[in-house]
């Protein structure tokens, strides 16, 4: 593992025109997708009662924290103790279909317009994963987070250090064409479906851990 400290990419498209289109776009899609974000508030309320939204606090452009909005896929539902049971427990059907199809990340769209975020970008991570970052990998924090930001090359494993890696990639090639590439991608997979987004049982980045891939139990 590399510890040479990455450059982050200034152009007039990173610094100006992605900006630009960030606004133009997720105002655009905020527009034509109002009639399902009201029919997906609907139903959030019948499967999941109210708030609709499930809020959490993120690192962000310079680490600064801002409140990441997903629909909500979990209901409330507690133990005799109060406590909330497990999240396996409390994923409704309704839950894994906007999973499935990314549907849950649509409030994002807001974080997008209103500049917390990009369409574009490194995913916004825990808060508490902070400390366990090497500064190589913190310099993912030097662009706004984004909705996604997917390899575009195959790739055997997704080891936390495969995606600080592909962050640290695109913050140093970062540019029209690459962010073309991702929302193409990105498109596909939400029509598609994605099942690793269903029951995510991914372990928590810890600090130890870059080179575990999850996936390797599930195909023991």
């Amino acid at each position: 593992m590399t510890n040479e400290m990455p450059k982050v990419k200034r152009t007039v498209y990173t610094m100006v025109v992605k900006r630009l289109l960030d606004i133009v776009l997720s105002g655009i899609a905020l527009v034509i997708l109002s009639p399902l974000f009201l029919i997906i508030s609907i139903l959030e309320l019948i499967f999941h009662g109210s708030p609709i939204f499930y809020a959490q606090e993120r690192p962000g452009l310079h680490g600064q924290l801002f409140k990441i909005y997903k629909f909500r896929s979990m209901t409330n539902e507690t133990d005799e103790n109060g406590d909330l049971l497990p999240s396996g427990q409390r994923l409704t059907a309704f839950g894994r279909l906007i999973r499935r199809f990314s549907l849950d990340e649509l409030p994002q769209l807001f974080c997008i317009f209103t500049g917390k975020m990009s369409i574009i970008g490194p995913r916004p991570l825990l808060v508490k994963y902070l400390p366990y970052y090497t500064k190589r990998h913190m310099m993912r924090h030097e662009v706004r987070p984004g909705f996604a930001c997917v390899s575009l090359k195959p790739m055997k494993t997704w080891t936390w250090n495969d995606q600080f890696e592909n962050d640290i990639w695109y913050i140093e090639n970062c540019s029209f064409l690459v962010d073309l590439k991702m929302i193409i991608a990105v498109a596909r997979e939400a029509i598609v479906g994605a099942d690793y987004r269903v029951d995510d049982t991914r372990a928590e980045f810890n600090g130890e851990n870059l080179n575990y891939d999850a996936r390797e139990e599930h195909e023991e």
